[in-house]
């Protein structure tokens, strides 16, 4: 076959006519005519294909002769074999005319009007090269001959649209024997798998820039010392179906390119799903298999390493186990040894380390990829990016509404969204959504889940009542069979083995479902594997017949093992197949399927689904993780009943947002869930873009229609839209009492809508705790929210809160309301004013409810502590907890606050941790406590810079009969103070049950002293375990 670099469309501009010099290379398709006829390839001669070049002209409309010559041989068909003709007709790279006809129009025609429709809407020369490629496919010898003799050698020949093609000066090395047609053999099938990796529908210059942009990144194909040859090692990694074996394929041709370099270059493609099948061969032998002509030349070849490509193509389908590819590592390359160890050796470069290597894997095997290649180069592989799919969809529909439409339909689902880097994901999407437009159906029920795009585009190839279940759990067989070998090619063998005809794949292959390798005619292939885990979950699904039922028998593991989470570690494609089992537990879709396809579907799943979530429950707690699947998988299933029942034993959930998916699968099935009673938030940063992107103040957004916002508002308005539905949970669910969002990235509207709802009298929420939320204005919003909120009894506000006057008035007035129940308030990361402070302390004393009260980590200094103190001093204050870590405090302070200790007849626990208060404070509060009115219970002075000195006042008051029953002392120097400590642990009228004592260094004295003291006071329990510079919590000690 020849090879075509290009061809012209209608209105293209022909290239420049291909003139040559006496000592230029021929083009090759001028070596192949002249090797074929044997003719010398002289000037004269290649100076006559110039002139008939240059006469050549292109037109739509195709000579009378050639109409005649594909009528003839299509009639010559019969009706099974046409039928066959038009099947692997669409899986060619259609031009653009043929492409935008119907395809039923080509499926009804016979063989004149087939002839009919491709000599108007094809070029004379894609009509040449199809017929041939598709008769030879089809093993018609016979007819094939006919074709090449009245199509091809009547003097018609491709057209070579590079006129550069062969320029290059030849050297000596390339009239070597064999080089000149082993490289043109390598060429010729390069070009055909290139051409081959295209799906129908798809143009050529489409994925030229989405390969172009990847292609520029690789460093072998621009060298920075051109001529020089360097042996480079290029990962190209990325998820499945985004175009890295395109993209390997197309550096492949680049290569041999001689426009890249004078000197012959050899690419060779190792495709570890074939070779994963091969026994132990010889590395000459593993690139010669499918190039026998070249065996001959296999040393010479060799001997060139520097020359030399390899393209080592799914890394991540090579069968091997756990450090096979660095076992046995081998340098001689006619030694026979197993194909992992011919690939590990290659990689590792002990075999031919000159040559360039270029390896394509998913994520999952990088990590053992590392262990192989030296000094290598990361490529990430993206496929479509938004606007290359935004594209696609333009040039799927044709209509710029129903394109948008369809794009923002798929947009809204991020899970789906996602898959779309994929060309084929976005062609299923276009493919049945336009269906359903064009049927005057609502297409946004589909996009809710990927198993409702799926099914309803695996509906629509057929018409309903087909009676296809035969097919369809063949289908769904093999796809099983094949996902849990981790396998994404299928061979004949893998056929035979599960008794399944190629007769039985016929309406999938014809349908593109199923893809028939055109190099490797036994080798078939999902449309995407997306679709390969879709299929296998409808293999869960369907209803087994009784032979059917033993899925061991073809290595397939039960719905326990699938959900299972070792499985899935061993094979992550399984987790995408426990969603669409769950969405295909839905009834409509089952209905849907029974309809179509005349199949029934198994009643049992339905419980097998539950009896496995149910066992996740009985096991252990649920990580945040494990919850993330339980709710994805139920969102999947738009069955709000079996969310209510997976959901039920939920009291407590901790939730991550990290995308607009999660946000949809909290929101479907958390409402479900009557009993919950406390959620723990946390929300990525990305969900809300309105506070964190540089945007012009001016624009009216009012104004604005969708479409011409910018994108991040759009995706904004996205994000709200499902933030909304999220928050209802809380103003819906009587139950829920504990609200906590904690290091979260909101924007000001989807904080806004947060406490709409909290002030909904729906809402019954009683503890609420804020902590390191932005944007900092966000706190201001949440108080707003909590005035005249009956329920609500706790309140925790901690980050960078902007202490601004608006934000204390609010806060004043919510301790001031009537309504106002509060009685626990914590306060963290303050920086107030003593003006400021005046006023918070003054409504203190008005305020009845409030019990608790911590001003952790916020700058209070001595000037504010006296502020408080003073009105504690007041005797309608009803304080009982107070807690200042970490406020500046020093010894001064304590003076004020032992007399708040007499006074007080209300406060009895006390936190002054982090606060540098010394021996000197210690002294202070000593003499506070020593008062019979002193009703002080715990006090907290971890990390206060306490000493010897401190131990001896501390010791002196708990031996006076004091009324503080536990005390924390950890993490300071106290060192030999703790003999004076324990001299009071020991004295019957010590009234102290609980002593913390971390300090910084331990010895065995230390811990014998300790243990005689607690022989002694069996009543007291001393804490200390852990020693360190890492303090517990201090508050926890008396909260």
């Amino acid at each position: 076959m020849l090879i075509s670099v290009g061809w012209l469309h209608p209105g293209q501009e022909r290239s420049p006519p291909c003139v040559l010099r006496a000592n230029q290379r021929p083009p090759l398709f001028i070596q192949f005519l002249c090797r074929k006829y044997r003719l010398e390839a002289s000037p004269d001669l290649r100076e006559f294909f110039s002139l008939n070049l240059r006469s050549h002209t292109w037109s739509i409309m195709t000579s009378p002769q050639l109409e005649w010559t594909l009528q003839t041989l299509l009639e010559q068909l019969n009706e099974d074999e046409l039928k066959s003709f038009k099947s692997l007709l669409r899986a060619l790279p259609l031009e653009d005319v043929l492409q935008q006809t119907r395809w039923s129009e080509v499926e009804e025609a016979d063989g004149k009007k087939l002839a009919e429709i491709l000599i108007h809407t094809s070029s004379e020369n894609w009509i040449r090269s199809a017929t041939v490629t598709v008769l030879e496919e089809m093993n018609l010898t016979e007819l094939c001959k006919m074709a090449k003799a009245e199509m091809l050698e009547a003097g018609q020949v491709q057209e070579i649209d590079n006129p550069q093609l062969g320029d290059a000066e030849e050297d000596s090395e390339l009239a070597k024997p064999g080089e000149k047609e082993g490289r043109r053999n390598s060429m010729q099938k390069q070009s055909l798998v290139w051409k081959n990796t295209f799906w129908q529908g798809d143009i050529d210059s489409f994925h030229d820039d989405v390969i172009l942009r990847h292609q520029r990144f690789i460093p072998f194909l621009n060298p920075r010392t051109p001529g020089k040859l360097t042996p480079y090692t290029v990962v190209l990694h990325g998820p499945a179906g985004v175009g890295k074996t395109t993209l390997a394929k197309k550096c492949m041709l680049d290569w041999t390119d001689c426009n890249l370099s004078p000197m012959v270059r050899y690419a060779f493609y190792l495709s570890c799903k074939e070779l994963s099948r091969m026994g132990p061969c010889s590395f000459a032998e593993l690139i010669s298999k499918d190039w026998p002509e070249l065996q001959d030349d296999i040393p010479s070849i060799l001997a060139q390493a520097q020359r030399i490509l390899f393209v080592v193509d799914g890394l991540d389908e090579l069968k091997v186990p756990p450090g096979a590819l660095i076992q046995d590592i081998c340098g001689d390359w006619t030694q026979q040894k197993p194909v992992p160890v011919l690939l590990g050796s290659l990689l590792k470069r002990k075999m031919l380390p000159k040559a360039t290597l270029l390896v394509t894997t998913r994520p999952r095997a990088l990590r053992d990829l590392q262990l192989l290649v030296q000094q290598p180069t990361y490529i990430r592989v993206e496929g479509f990016l938004e606007s290359d799919r935004r594209a696609y969809f333009l040039r799927h529909f044709g209509d710029e509404d129903q394109a948008m439409r369809a794009f923002e339909l798929m947009r809204s689902n991020a899970a789906l969204f996602q898959l779309g880097s994929a060309p084929a994901v976005c062609w299923i999407v276009c493919t049945t959504l336009k269906l359903q437009m064009e049927k005057g159906e609502d297409p946004a029920p589909t996009c809710l889940t990927s198993t409702g795009l799926f099914l309803r585009f695996l509906c629509s190839q057929f018409p309903q009542g087909a009676q296809l279940w035969g097919a369809l759990r063949a289908l769904s067989l093999l796809a099983a069979q094949g996902l849990w070998a981790q396998m994404s090619v299928l061979h004949g063998e893998d056929l035979e083995s599960a008794g399944v005809q190629e007769s039985d794949l016929r309406l999938f292959l014809d349908r593109d479902i199923l893809r028939q390798d055109r190099v490797s005619k036994g080798c078939y292939s999902f449309i995407h594997l997306s679709f390969q885990q879709f299929l296998t979950a409808l293999f869960y699904a369907l209803e087994k017949e009784e032979e059917d039922r033993d899925g061991h028998a073809w290595d397939i593991g039960d719905v326990q093992k699938l959900l299972s989470e070792e499985e899935r570690l061993k094979n992550p494609d399984l987790i995408q197949v426990g969603h669409f089992l769950f969405g295909l537990a839905n009834e409509k879709r089952v209905k849907e399927l029974e309809a179509t396809f005349g199949c029934r579907m198994s009643p049992e799943i339905k419980q097998e689904l539950l009896r496995c979530k149910a066992n996740l429950h009985a096991n252990k707690p649920l990580s945040m993780t494990d919850l993330k699947e339980v709710l994805c998988c139920l969102y999947e299933s738009q069955e709000e009943e079996l969310a209510k029942v997976v959901v039920a034993p939920l009291k407590k959930i901790s939730i991550n947002l990290t995308n607009t998916s999660e946000m949809m699968h909290c929101s479907f099935s958390l409402k479900q869930c009557r009993d919950l009673e406390k959620v723990s938030l946390q929300v990525a940063k990305g969900v809300f873009l309105e506070n964190y992107v540089d945007f012009e103040p001016d624009i009216e957004f009012e104004r604005c229609s969708y479409v011409t916002l910018p994108s991040w508002a759009q995706q904004d308005l996205r994000s709200l839209r499902l933030w909304t539905d999220f928050c209802s949970l809380f103003s819906s669910n009587s139950n829920l009492k504990f609200l906590e969002v904690k290091q979260s990235f909101l924007s000001d509207s989807s904080v806004r809508i947060l406490c709409d709802h909290i002030t909904r009298s729906t809402c019954h929420l009683q503890k609420v705790e804020i902590k390191n939320v932005s944007p900092d204005t966000a706190y201001r919003d949440f108080c707003l929210a909590f005035i005249g909120k009956r329920t609500l009894t706790h309140l925790t506000l901690e980050g960078h809160i902007e202490w601004e006057r608006t934000m204390l008035l609010l806060l004043c007035d919510l301790l001031r309301n009537h309504k106002c129940n509060l009685q626990y308030l914590r306060l963290g990361g303050h920086c107030a004013t003593s003006e400021q402070w005046v006023d918070f302390f003054y409504v203190l004393k008005a305020n009845q409810s409030l019990r608790h009260l911590h001003l952790s980590a916020s700058v209070l200094l001595d000037e504010g502590a006296k502020l408080l103190y003073k009105t504690m001093t007041h005797p309608k204050h009803f304080l009982q907890m107070l807690s200042l870590e970490n406020c500046r405090l020093t010894e001064a302070s304590c003076k004020d606050l032992a007399a708040v200790l007499v006074v007080s007849q209300q406060l009895t626990h006390l936190c002054l941790a982090k606060n540098p208060i010394g021996d000197t404070g210690v002294k202070f509060l000593c003499e506070g406590l020593s008062y019979p009115e002193c009703k002080l219970q715990a006090l907290v002075l971890q990390q206060c810079s306490i000493t010897k000195r401190g131990c001896r006042y501390l010791s002196e008051a708990l031996q006076e009969a004091c009324s503080l029953t536990n005390l924390d002392l950890s993490l300071n120097q106290i060192a030999r103070g703790l003999w004076i400590l324990c001299q009071a642990l020991e004295n019957p009228n010590c009234n102290l049950k609980h002593l913390r004592l971390k300090t910084y260094e331990t010895n065995l004295e230390i811990k014998k002293l300790l243990e005689e003291v607690k022989e002694k006071n069996p009543k007291l329990t001393i804490d200390c375990n852990a020693s360190g510079a890492t303090a517990p919590p201090c508050c926890d000690f008396f909260c």
